[in-house]
């Protein structure tokens, strides 16, 4: 179906932070389709549990106990610091599913409001598309579900003055809004949020999709603010390529939820379950957030001192590059390629960078040559 354009080139092959397609031309991946394979294409110890697995068991349904499902869970949970469950899916749209389901569950009836900000991405579902605050993404699909305010984002204020606690269960965040630009709010707004929702009595939710799992630094986005949010959902870099999502809450939240509630056919089963609990094992034995801040100090620095970039926005290795004013980040992306470099035009003037969390110095240096010479 015509959901995409055609695309500008077919890979074929990848290893580590390096593509190929069908000519035999090399590229260098600093998107990872968009943050996903965060420890570079077919990294072994993956490549390796999946194959184990496959061989294995591939899947029951939860209608019965796998052992590796659970293992992930346990794997999440403690690196969200202990005390919560774990629901398994399949995207990062199905763990925002199930996180609003959770707060309507956990509000109750006439108390099911979710408040978002204005520039989130939350997801393509009828339910996370409401609660995404892009109006030009909501026309074609009305009437979308009710419930959904959004606000200004980094306005405290505007906040404050949406989240009616008679009517509101939950406020979604995401630490950084990585598909409107790498936008960042200033600091202490996540902090803010968590004393609002405090006083409120609602709870707070935080897409991790993008910046979950040592992109930003940290192993989560807010960990920058010293917050802990009562949910908090992931997936993309999760199964390093594998569709998995999940979604964590507090156990006592969790605990709202009765058998029947929320469902999945595939999720937690154990062929994408190996390839996340493979991924969690090579991300913690790397220490990957700590390469993520040492790569993206580099990787910003770099671009800060290019001709053509005005600023840089984000952390660690998720980085917009806001370009100079009068070049086209769509061009400047589409020269990029052409060149051998892979990145995203994510907004207009901006270009997002998202290598691999085992990129090299080399490689670092390696695209920042390749886009200097574009934007030269």
């Amino acid at each position: 179906m015509p959901t995409y354009p055609s695309p500008p080139v077919t890979f074929i092959r990848g290893a580590g932070s390096r593509l190929w397609d069908g000519g035999g031309k090399c590229y260098l991946d600093f998107l990872c389709g968009i943050a996903v394979t965060s420890l570079g294409h077919c990294h072994p110890a993956v490549v390796e549990a999946l194959s184990r697995q496959a061989a294995t068991l591939w899947h029951v349904s939860n209608l019965y106990g796998n052992p590796v499902g659970p293992a992930v869970a346990e794997v999440l949970d403690r690196l969200l610091g202990g005390g919560g469950r774990v629901f398994l899916a399949n995207s990062g749209a199905e763990a925002n599913e199930c996180a609003l389901k959770l707060a309507r569950r956990w509000g109750g009836r006439g108390r099911h409001g979710v408040v978002s900000a204005y520039g989130s991405f939350h997801g393509r579902t009828l339910a996370t598309l409401a609660a995404t605050g892009q109006p030009s993404k909501h026309e074609a699909f009305q009437p979308l579900p009710e419930g959904f305010r959004h606000v200004a984002w980094d306005d405290l204020e505007a906040l404050s003055e949406a989240v009616d606690p008679t009517v509101v269960a939950a406020v979604l965040m995401e630490p950084i809004q990585g598909e409107t630009g790498v936008v960042e709010a200033s600091p202490g707004y996540l902090a803010g949020v968590r004393r609002l929702c405090d006083e409120r009595g609602v709870l707070l939710m935080v897409d991790e999709i993008q910046t979950g799992l040592g992109r930003t630094g940290r192993w989560w986005g807010f960990e920058h603010e010293g917050i802990r949010p009562d949910v908090v959902t992931v997936a993309k870099a999760l199964g390093n390529g594998m569709p998995v999502g999940a979604c964590w809450a507090r156990a006592e939240v969790a605990g709202v939820f009765r058998p029947g509630d929320h469902a999945t056919t595939f999720g937690g089963q154990p062929l994408a379950s190996a390839a996340a609990r493979a991924t969690l094992e090579v991300m913690e034995s790397h220490d990957v957030p700590a390469r993520a801040a040492t790569a993206g100090a580099r990787l910003r620095a770099g671009l800060e001192a290019m001709s053509g970039v005005a600023s840089v926005r984000g952390k660690g290795l998720l980085l917009g590059a806001v370009l100079a004013e009068g070049l086209s980040s769509a061009d400047v992306a589409a020269a990029a390629l052409t060149a051998g470099l892979v990145v995203n035009p994510v907004a207009p003037g901006v270009v997002r960078l998202a290598p691999s969390l085992l990129v090299s110095d080399d490689e670092v240096d390696e695209g920042l040559g390749i886009l200097g010479q574009v934007l030269g």
